[in-house]
C-alpha cells in the first residue's frame, strides 16, 4: 500500500510524520505501507497522481492544509478538486503557527504589537516560506482580522527566514512551533501567541490568540490521509479506525507531541465537515489578499 507525500523527503513535518504513520499503521493492520515522495507545484503534482490512482485503498495521499485548502484558491487550475476528487480518511494532527517578533519590536503582547503596527504601517516585515505557505496565509489572516499593514517577504525555506528574523532583517514571522521553539526558549525571539485552539506543550507559557484577546485568529497546518474518490466506504472506515487506534495509544501520541504535532483524529464525516470549513476559511483569505501562483 502506497502513501504518497507530495513534497520532498526529509525536511519539515509532513514527510517524517507520514513515515511514522506508515510504519505504525502497517504493524497494526498487518499490511505493508510504503511512503513515496512525489514533489512539485507546491503539492499539486502528488495530489493529481493520487487522484488518478485506482480507488481501491492501495494508494493514499498524505498532505495538509496547504495542498487541500489553500492551493485550490491560489492556483487557477491545481489539477484537482479537493472534495470532488478525494475521500477524507483521517486527520492525524496539526502543527500550529506562532507569532514571533524580533526583540527590537517594542511589544510583549499581541495587543501591543497591533498598536505598534497601527502607529507604524508597513514598517514591519514578516517572513514566510513562500507565497501561499501557511506562514504567509497566517500573516494575511492576522493582517485582515486586525486591520493592520505589514510587508510580506517570501523565502524559499524557513531557515533563511528565521536567520533574518534573528538578525533583525525582518521583524516578525508566523512560524511553525517546531521550527522556532528553541529560539523562543533561548529568548532570541519574543513569542506573542500561538495560533492554535490550545496552548502548545512545548511552549506552555505562550498564550493562544484567544487568550491574548484575538479570538478567531487560528492557523495551523493539519496533516491527513486522503483516498481517491469512489474508494469503498469499508476501506475508508478500516483505515480511519486504524489511525484512531494509533492516536489512542499514549506512546504514539507522545511521539507526535515531541515533533510539535497535536494529535487530532475523528470520523471521516467529521473530517469532511472540518475540510469544508478550512477550504472556505483559507479560500477567503487567499482571495482577499489576492494571492496567486501561475
Amino acid at each position: 500500500m502506497q502513501i504518497v507525500v507530495p513534497f520532498g523527503a526529509g525536511g519539515g513535518t509532513t514527510d517524517p510524520l507520514a513515515r511514522i504513520v506508515a510504519e505504525e499503521l502497517g504493524k497494526q493492520m498487518g499490511a505493508s505501507f510504503v511512503v513515496t515522495n512525489k514533489p512539485g507545484a507546491n503539492g499539486n503534482l502528488g495530489a493529481v497522481f493520487v487522484k488518478r490512482s485506482a480507488p481501491d485503498g492501495q494508494t493514499l495521499l498524505f498532505t495538509g492544509a496547504g495542498t487541500l485548502a489553500t492551493n485550490p484558491a491560489m492556483y487557477k487550475d491545481p489539477g484537482f478538486n479537493t472534495k470532488a476528487d478525494f475521500e477524507p480518511v483521517a486527520v492525524v494532527g496539526s502543527v500550529a503557527n506562532i507569532l514571533v517578533v524580533n526583540p527590537s519590536i517594542p511589544a510583549t503582547t499581541v495587543k501591543e504589537f497591533v498598536e505598534y503596527l497601527k502607529k507604524s504601517p508597513d514598517k514591519v516585515s514578516f517572513g514566510s516560506t513562500g507565497n501561499g505557505s501557511s506562514m504567509h496565509t497566517a500573516g494575511e489572516l492576522f493582517r485582515q482580522r486586525t486591520s493592520t499593514s505589514m510587508v510580506h517577504v517570501p523565502y524559499n525555506a524557513a531557515g533563511p527566514a528565521t536567520t533574518d528574523l534573528l538578525s533583525g532583517n525582518i521583524q516578525a514571522m508566523f512560524q511553525l512551533v517546531p521550527g522556532i521553539s528553541g529560539f523562543v526558549k533561548e529568548k532570541k525571539v519574543t513569542a506573542l501567541a500561538v495560533m492554535s485552539p490550545r496552548r502548545q506543550p512545548t511552549l506552555p507559557d505562550v498564550p493562544t490568540m484567544t487568550e491574548a484577546g484575538f479570538p478567531g485568529l487560528e492557523s495551523y497546518t493539519w496533516l491527513c490521509l486522503m483516498a481517491p474518490k469512489r474508494t469503498p466506504s469499508a476501506v475508508i472506515e478500516r483505515l480511519n479506525d486504524g489511525v484512531n487506534k494509533l492516536l489512542a495509544q499514549p506512546a504514539f501520541r507522545e511521539r507526535l507531541v515531541a515533533m510539535g504535532v497535536e494529535p487530532m483524529g475523528g470520523t471521516p464525516a467529521e473530517f469532511s465537515a472540518f475540510l469544508d470549513s478550512e477550504i472556505k476559511k483559507w479560500g477567503d483569505v487567499v482571495r482577499t489578499a489576492n494571492i496567486t501562483v501561475n
